[in-house]
This record gives structure tokens, sequence and C-alpha cells, in this order.
């Protein structure tokens, strides 16, 4: 079978690979997203797991939904699936990027997706007024390669998002990071001077320095029940955890928020991260 692949406008190449259920998005070399249109509640990578447990959590019935970051445009499949009538959109920096996506795996007939296409930070500003104060649930999911750029990690930034937010509204944020930490704590941080509470997702491992991987961060108002979340983690095949609360504060040990003045993009992920 043929890789549908394109040159992005960025000079990185998009390519998605058919796997054993559907289809994997790999960029210069990094995979980014798998999606099966057959069966759009299936989610493979550990972390987009993690987000559908906070998906799954929220109050029932239909959402609104903002995603910044389409990658194969996995979740906004998921919330379709789950959450029949949810009206959601997308921002994304690559339309060719789209068009290859959409190309293998159309989104389904009758789903309310809006994908707008532009640099994910400056788009906010650019949505419909009426969004403001009633988004449920705004995904941030950024990266340009394998790295995700520092102006959408910042206080400044999530102030932003968190204005689009309803009252009982979150925001979850993918992000990648080496053994340190370091760049998690920052974002961590940043998160909790703009929202009154915060909390991470992640498997032990991860959080213990012992590998490049991802965390998973919840912010709002109100955070969905982190026990029903908690639950769902400990039965995933790499099974997570909760932080939060004083757990999370004595986690990121007085790291200091990351500010449009002082942010770096993530660290880029080793020679055989993903091989």
């Amino acid at each position: 079978m043929s890789t549908p692949s394109r040159r992005l406008s960025s000079g990185l190449h998009a390519e998605m690979r058919y796997a054993s259920s559907g289809w994997q998005l790999v960029v210069d070399g990094t995979p980014q997203s798998h999606v099966d249109p057959e069966q759009p509640q299936l989610l493979m990578y550990e972390y987009v797991q993690q987000i559908g447990h906070v998906v799954d959590a929220l109050p029932a019935g239909p959402i609104t939904a903002v995603h910044l970051g389409a990658g194969a445009l996995t979740l906004p499949r998921y919330v379709d699936a789950t959450r029949p009538g949810s009206r959601q959109q997308v921002i994304e920096l690559e339309p060719l990027l789209v068009e290859l996506v959409r190309e293998v795996a159309p989104l389904p007939r009758g789903a309310s997706v809006r994908v707008r296409y532009g640099d994910a930070r400056e788009q906010l500003s650019r949505l419909p007024a009426g969004l403001r104060g009633t988004v449920d649930l705004v995904i941030v999911d950024v990266f340009s390669g394998a790295q995700t750029p520092a102006h959408v990690t910042t206080v400044e930034f999530h102030a932003l998002v968190r204005d689009l937010l309803a009252p009982t509204g979150v925001v979850v944020v993918n992000i990648a990071d080496d053994r340190t930490l370091a760049f998690a704590k920052r974002q961590l941080a940043a998160l909790l001077e703009v929202h009154e509470d915060a909390a991470a997702l992640a498997d032990p491992g991860m959080l213990k320095g012992r590998r490049f991987g991802n965390v998973v961060a919840v912010a709002g108002r109100e955070l969905p029940d982190l026990d029903d979340i908690g639950r769902a983690l400990r039965r995933d095949p790499l099974p997570g955890k909760v932080v939060a609360g004083a757990e999370l504060r004595r986690f990121l040990g007085g790291a200091s928020p990351a500010r449009d003045a002082d942010a770096t993009p993530s660290p880029a992920p080793g020679r055989g991260v993903f091989g």
C-alpha cells in the first residue's frame, strides 16, 4: 500500500503510514497521531488515552470544544463519536497536513467540526465572539515537528485560553518532556497561576524522570472528578496516576511559571525515542 505524504509549508515532511488498525501520522520521522476512521473511539497513544479519560469525565451530553493542533483529528473524532451533537473548532497551522489526513481518513459526515488555519495563539483572538466564556474543553496539542513552540506554553498564552472557558470548562495540555521534567513543571506552574486548580496525569515512571515522554495537564476553575480519572488511568495498558493538590505542588518544587519573556520550546526527543 502506498504511503500518502506532503511537504508542509514549514519544510517538514508529513506522511500517513498504514497501520494494523488505521493510520499513523508521522512528521519528519516523529509519530504524532494515530487514527482509525472506522473506530473513532480507539485511542492508541498513551497520552491520547489520558486525554480521552478527561473527555469522558466531563458532564454528560454534547460539548463545545476547541482543539489547538489538528494532528490526525483523532480527538475531534473521539468527541464526535462519544458526545454526538458536540460543536468543535480546530486550529492548525498547516493546511496541507489537514489535507493529507482527510485524504485517507475523512471526518464523519455530519460531524460539526470547523477547521481554521493559522498560528494557534494568533487565531484564539479570531474565534467567534460567541465562543468566549462558553467552551467546555480546550485541548492544547501544538507541535512543530517534534517540539512545542515556546509561545504556546506561557502564562500569557494560557490567560487567552482561560477567556474561552465556560465556568466549568477545562483546558487539557499535552506536554512532552525529557527526564529533567523542567519544561513540564514550568507549564504546570503557568497553569496554576492562571487557573484556580490543576492536575497532572502520567505514568509513574515518567513522573520519576525515567524517560522522555508525555505529561497531560488539566486545569480550570473546577476540575472533573479526579478519582474517576484516576481509576480509568489505572486500567490503561500502561497504568497512570493523577498528581494534584499538595502532591502537585511538591512535584513542582518551586518551579517558576513560563512567561513570554523567558519561555523555551519543549526539549527535542533524543535519537531512538520513537524507534
